[in-house]
Parts: C-alpha cells; sequence; structure tokens
C-alpha cells in the first residue's frame, strides 16, 4: 500500500494544479480504498462540462449537502457519519457508490479554495477517524502548496520585482520552501526528502542569500507576502 509520505513527496512535486491532480489521485484513492476520488478548485469549475459543473456545484453547495456545509464554517475534514445520520444521508445522496464519503479543505488565505473528496460504495466500511487525521495532514500540504504556486502564478515582474528572487530557486530549494513553511525542521526535511541534515542546511544558505533574507521566519513571511 502506497505511504502517506509518497503523497506528500508527489504533491511538492507538482508543477500546475492539472499536474497536482494526475500525480495523486489514484495514489489517494488507493491511500483511502476509495471508490471515487477527486480533487477541485473552485477557480476551475466554470472550465469543466456544463451538465458535470452543473452536478458539482448541487455537490458542493452547503444548502444541500451538509459535509460541504461543514466544510465551509470549519475548514476541517469530514466525514458523514459526523453531521448526519446514515437515514438521513440515503435521503441526501442515495447513490450506492456514495454510500460513505469524506471530504476536505483547500485554504488559501483563510478561504476555502478547493475540496479533496473521497466516497465508498455500499458494503464497504465507513470512513473514520485515522482516515480525518491522515487527510488533514494531506490537505495541509495541498494548502501550502497552492500557497506557494499563487506567489509563481499570480506575480510578475513587473508586478513584484520580489518574483526574480523566487524564480532563481531550483525544484529542490522550491520544496525545501514549502516544507519550511510547514514548520518542519532540518531533520525532518532530511528525512522527507531523502537527503543529509547538511545538505538541507547548505541549501536554506543558497536560499537566504537569494531571497535576501537571514533567517527561516523572513523566507516563509516574503513567500507569503508576494502571495497576497
Amino acid at each position: 500500500m502506497i505511504a502517506l509520505q509518497a503523497l506528500f513527496h508527489a504533491i511538492a512535486q507538482a508543477e500546475d494544479e492539472e499536474a497536482l491532480r494526475s500525480h495523486i489521485r489514484a495514489e489517494m484513492s488507493e491511500y483511502f480504498s476509495a471508490t471515487r476520488c477527486g480533487l477541485f478548485f473552485f477557480a476551475q469549475i466554470s472550465l469543466l462540462d456544463s451538465k458535470f459543473q452543473k452536478a458539482l456545484q448541487i455537490a458542493l453547495s452547503p444548502q444541500h449537502n451538509p459535509v460541504a456545509r461543514y466544510l465551509l464554517e470549519h475548514h476541517a475534514p469530514v466525514h458523514e457519519g459526523l453531521v448526519v445520520e446514515p437515514k438521513t444521508w440515503r435521503l441526501i445522496c442515495p447513490r450506492a457508490d456514495h454510500w460513505h464519503v469524506m471530504a476536505g479543505p483547500v485554504v488559501s488565505n483563510g478561504q476555502l479554495v478547493g475540496v479533496v473528496g473521497f466516497t465508498r460504495q455500499q458494503g464497504m466500511p465507513t470512513f473514520d477517524s485515522q482516515n480525518l487525521i491522515d487527510l488533514s495532514a494531506l490537505c495541509l500540504h495541498i494548502s501550502t502548496w497552492v500557497a506557494i504556486a499563487r506567489c509563481l502564478r499570480l506575480a510578475t515582474p513587473t508586478q513584484h520585482p520580489k518574483l526574480l528572487q523566487i524564480e532563481r530557486l531550483t525544484p529542490r530549494e522550491k520544496q525545501i520552501a514549502n516544507l519550511v513553511a510547514q514548520g518542519q525542521t532540518n531533520a525532518e526535511i532530511s528525512t522527507e526528502l531523502w537527503i543529509t541534515e547538511n545538505s538541507v542546511k547548505q541549501a536554506l544558505k543558497r536560499m537566504f542569500r537569494k531571497l535576501e533574507v537571514s533567517s527561516r521566519t523572513q523566507m516563509v513571511a516574503k513567500l507569503s507576502t508576494i502571495s497576497k
């Protein structure tokens, strides 16, 4: 079975949102033993087929779906058993392939910008508390990826000269910046990226020079400021 760490690594490697979905959809489905799995960004719903777009908007409507309402209000992972009785859920969603559902938030600047969703078909066990804990960690990595991707996508050299500094970071250095933003220590980063702790220290020194900062806190603050 795929490890959660492998999912974290795949997220860090993604170059854009479409690559993110294609890299992790199958792995997420396998990890959570799900019948279906999806990663949706609200900004891209308008680009979908009109029929699928309408169905998705209904499914994610907080008025229609108590799971969606919980996500919107709490920004925390949830499964249907936490918010509604089984009989009521059957009335809301009678589909046999959506017998059990679980969803987690993708958050940027305090706003819900996307959803990670899973379903299990009739006869399969419900999602449990450990699934929610693991999904919480997964959503944290995706949300951090979104924050860093936004730095690179929304800013331009004319809009924000500091982008030139970020563009000088190598893919590996961007991975390290991602993990630093999540609060990981040098030792934790070295373990996750399969490099020595000294390599992490040396990479941070190079990154500080490129970004013209002198600490991890300043580096994260600069990336966060550009993303806003």
